[in-house]
This record gives C-alpha cells, sequence and structure tokens, in this order.
C-alpha cells in the first residue's frame, strides 16, 4: 500500500497491475522521448475491457501526416482474470483506479496501473499533526 499526495486529493493505493498498452502510429518514440502525462487520467472498464481516459502524449513532431488525438481514449491490455477482479474492487464503495506511471518494459510499453482509496478528513489531520511534530523536532535538534 503506498499513500499520494497531489494538490487537490489524496489516495491510498493498492493492488499494483502491469498492462500493455494500445498505440498508434508514432505514439511510441513520443514517449521514448518522454512527452507524457498521466495528470488528471483514469482507468473505466466498458464491455469487460479496461481503457485508460485523458492520459497525454505528445504528437511527435517529426511524424507524417497521421498524428492520433494526444487524449484520446487507450486500450489497456490485461488477461481475463485481471480485468474481472479489478471490476470487483471497482465495484466496492470508494474505489477507483488510476495509472502510476508509464514506462518500457523489454521494448514494450506498459503503464503501471493501481486501485485508488480516497482519504478521509481524519487521515489528513492525522498527517498534518504527524509531519507538524516531526517539523518541530528537526528544529528542536538542529538548535541543540
Amino acid at each position: 500500500v503506498r499513500f499520494v499526495s497531489s494538490k487537490d486529493s489524496c489516495f491510498f493505493l493498492s493492488d499494483f497491475i502491469q498492462a500493455g498498452i494500445v498505440l498508434e502510429g508514432s505514439e511510441v518514440k513520443s514517449l521514448r522521448l518522454g512527452h507524457a502525462n498521466l495528470d488528471d487520467s483514469f482507468v473505466f472498464l466498458k464491455d469487460g475491457e479496461v481503457f485508460l481516459k485523458n492520459a497525454y502524449i505528445k504528437p511527435y513532431e517529426k511524424s507524417s501526416s497521421y498524428t492520433p488525438d494526444s487524449r484520446r481514449s487507450r486500450k489497456l491490455l490485461l488477461n481475463k482474470m485481471e480485468i474481472v477482479r479489478l471490476e470487483q474492487k471497482m465495484r466496492q464503495k470508494g474505489f477507483s483506479c488510476v495509472p502510476t506511471k508509464i514506462y518500457f518494459q523489454g521494448g514494450f510499453v506498459k503503464v503501471e496501473i493501481a486501485l485508488a482509496k480516497g482519504k478521509h478528513l481524519f487521515d489528513k489531520r492525522a498527517d498534518k499533526r504527524t509531519a507538524d511534530l516531526k517539523r518541530d523536532a528537526q528544529r528542536a535538534i538542529k538548535n541543540i
């Protein structure tokens, strides 16, 4: 279980899954150059298939006339058991699925996805309190 915090929200991440992704045209070349952004992207299920929505892959500048939409929905490649398990978990209240990173493995593009559960307000307060205590302790040690 990993905790992730962004400027707007806090999540507990669990059940990490590696998935392949269906790409078109020169998207792989653009990914090799590091021109991808997973902010505001999410994973959804439709008709027993898994898709990645709102992931930005910048169009490759040296490509020919065909350039796919940079924010189109992309199909994720998972086996049937992984899809069923993911669907069962996403039906539980409070769970959603988000991509955490995109990387290359053996020449193939992979996307790491995880189940995310929103953090409650009291959890946020407790984390803020512990961070304040750690900061105060560091200041006290520094001033000795």
